[in-house]
Formats: C-alpha cells, structure tokens, sequence
C-alpha cells in the first residue's frame, strides 16, 4: 500500500503541471493548435491510462477491504473518467480551431477552443482535488498504528468471508421452440 500511495500523491502534481500547461495554450493565440495543443493531449491521456491501471490494481488489491476502501475506489473511477474527459477536450480543443480550415463559415477566433481548454483544466483540478484526498487519506491511515490494524482485521474478515457469490437460482429450462430451417441460397449455376 506504500507504492500505491506514492503512485496516488505523485497524480496531483502531474495533474497541476498539465493545467498549468493548459493555461498558457489558452492565454495565447492558439495560433498553431495541434503544435500547442497535441502534445498536452497525449499527456493527459497517458496520465489517464496509468490512473486508471492503478485504479484498476488498487480494486483487485486488499485495499477495498480497508476502511473507507471501497468509497475511495468510486471517488477514484470518477477522477479517472475526468482526466480522461480532460484529454477528449483538448482534442475538441483542437478540432474547434482546425475547422476555420474546413469550413468558410467557421468562428476563426480561438473562442471555442479556450472554452474547451478552461474545461479540460477545470475537470483536471476536480481530479487533483480527489486523489489529493485519497492519497491523504491511505498516508493518513497507514501512519496510524491503530488504523493499520483495524484495516489488517477488516482485510482478514473480508478473505474469511471469501468472494461474495450471486444468489444462486434455478435456470428455467428452455420453451421448446421450432426454428423454420434456414433457406437455401438459390443457385445461380446453369447448366447448358
């Protein structure tokens, strides 16, 4: 849980740089938008797969079974699918000003895309705030000795009770039914 909270606390910083960058592209011109823009992008979206790889490990782990375990992981998916919303923005950012390029009646002022990047920052800070907390939160909790043992007393309980299994019902057999049997495909070969 030590890595995992290292991983968690080094996600808002990373996400306050990203905005940071995100606030010089839309203080400019916007001039060159794929150039400013793209590479910003890719970095968000990289950001978003490995939260959502640790998101992902940190459900399979014991870290459901802690305190406040399970709650923290639905805070989690959400600040996932923001920063993952933050880079489609930044994409629509960029298709907001290529399309002056495509189209005689498109806005050529960077208005559109600057709506978009304020988006992208504010859904990337929403996130910050959350992993923030989380990672707080599991520093807080494994700094404690006596939450370290009420966490290691829920995890035991939590592999005592084993996997919870869906309540088991009896399949209704299946109603007799008669299928027309399919249709021959008509034959186009003659014979001469």
């Amino acid at each position: 849980m030590t890595e995992h909270t290292r991983l968690l606390g080094e996600v808002a910083p990373a996400l306050k740089d990203l905005c940071a960058q995100v606030q010089r592209v839309w203080e400019g011109e916007i001039a060159k938008p794929v150039r400013e823009i793209a590479p910003i992008s890719l970095w968000v979206q990289e950001l978003a797969m490995q939260c959502t790889r640790q998101f992902h490990d940190l459900s399979v782990s014991q870290y459901a079974a802690m305190k406040g375990g399970a709650e923290n992981l639905a805070h989690l998916a959400g600040a996932c699918s923001q920063i993952s919303l933050a880079a489609t923005l930044c994409n629509l950012a960029i298709q907001d000003r290529t399309e002056i390029l495509l189209y005689e009646d498109a806005d050529p002022t960077p208005a559109a895309s600057r709506n978009r990047l304020q988006q992208a920052g504010d859904e990337m800070q929403r996130a910050a705030t959350t992993y923030r907390s989380v990672a707080q939160q599991l520093s807080r909790r494994l700094a404690s000795a006596a939450a370290r043992n009420e966490d290691q007393q829920l995890i035991a309980h939590a592999l005592a009770d084993g996997p919870k299994k869906a309540p088991t019902t009896t399949p209704l057999a299946p109603a007799a039914t008669t299928s027309p049997a399919p249709a021959g495909k008509p034959s186009t070969h003659t014979t001469r």
